[in-house]
């Protein structure tokens, strides 16, 4: 089992812990590396199965990574890295960093699929078929080493950080289940379409256009022209990039946004549902107990109690 306590002769760089409810707990501890100190790049996969109490379980990856390279300056401030984009910046200090991910069962239940007579070990794991607990630790790839590389190391701030991460934390929970559970299930990923450099890009671009317009919803046929690629084609590549369609994946990312606009920054329901695009209270609100299990109304009464 990897060891992921730091002791206190390690100085702290940064350190950050959010939790929104029926959501994802995420923390991260980002430590100043010592030259003579070696650390291996590991991934712990965590499932917590409670029986008889379905809210308590819960799913928990934890990683620590070396070689990355904090600093507090924002990059477009900074002139070393304006001038020199590179790891040997003066101006940054090579890290150890301690992530931390909890995914509560209101929020994985999006990811487990509707027939559950062809579900695989992982959709078992995200609806807590499974009946038993377990840990499970891996040496990190470069794919899920980068990811969580580009979550560390962003510049976006506020609405557009709370949007940002939470694209990220299911790319890395995609990425780390398919790290830790290859061997168990025959996995879709591996497909003809993901050798063709160029339209995986595509895909990619797809993604990211979709969380641009969180607040503006964009059809199917807007976006693949906008990427240049047929419909069908775009459906079915995002499937199999990012473990999820393009409808579940946009809605849950709005759904999420949701929440945080509704925890975070204490807007109003009718305040949340215009951001949105929604034509009505109602739509909203049905949308957002599809998603979390509760009304937008329950969320603001437990955050007020």
């Amino acid at each position: 089992m990897p060891n992921f306590n730091i002791d206190g002769s390690f100085p702290i760089l940064q350190e950050l812990n959010k939790s929104i409810p029926g959501s994802i707990q995420y923390s991260i501890k980002r430590f100043k590396k010592k030259p003579s100190v070696a650390v291996s790049d590991t991934a712990l996969f965590t499932y917590h199965y409670h029986p008889g109490n379905f809210k308590k379980n819960h799913l928990e990856l934890r990683f620590c990574i070396s070689g990355n390279y904090y600093c507090n300056e924002k990059r477009e401030q900074c002139d070393f890295c304006k001038l020199h984009e590179s790891e040997s910046c003066i101006e940054k200090i090579e890290s150890i960093d301690i992530v931390s991910f909890s995914f509560s069962p209101s929020y994985l239940l999006q990811f487990a699929k509707a027939n559950k007579n062809e579900s695989s070990f992982s959709d078992q794991l995200v609806s807590f078929a499974h009946k038993e607990s377990f840990s499970k630790s891996a040496p990190l790839n470069e794919k899920t080493k980068n990811a969580i590389k580009a979550l560390l190391n962003h510049n976006f701030s506020d609405t557009i950080e709370n949007i940002f991460i939470n694209a990220q934390t299911q790319i890395i929970l995609l990425y780390t289940t398919e790290l830790m559970f290859a061997n168990s299930e025959k996995l879709d990923y591996q497909s003809k379409f993901l050798s063709n450099l160029e339209d995986k890009e595509k895909i990619v671009k797809a993604r990211a256009i979709l969380l641009e317009h969180i607040n503006q919803p964009i059809t199917i046929k807007t976006l693949s022209r906008k990427v240049a690629i047929n419909e069908c084609y775009l459906k079915k590549g995002f499937k199999e990039v990012f473990g999820t369609t393009i409808f579940d994946f946009y809605q849950s990312q709005r759904m999420e946004h949701a929440k945080y606009l509704l925890y975070e920054k204490k807007l109003s329901v009718t305040e949340v549902s215009a951001s949105l695009g929604y034509s009505s209270i109602s739509h909203f609100s049905t949308a957002f107990k599809k998603h979390t299990g509760i009304k937008p109304c329950e969320l603001i009464f437990n955050t007020q109690a």
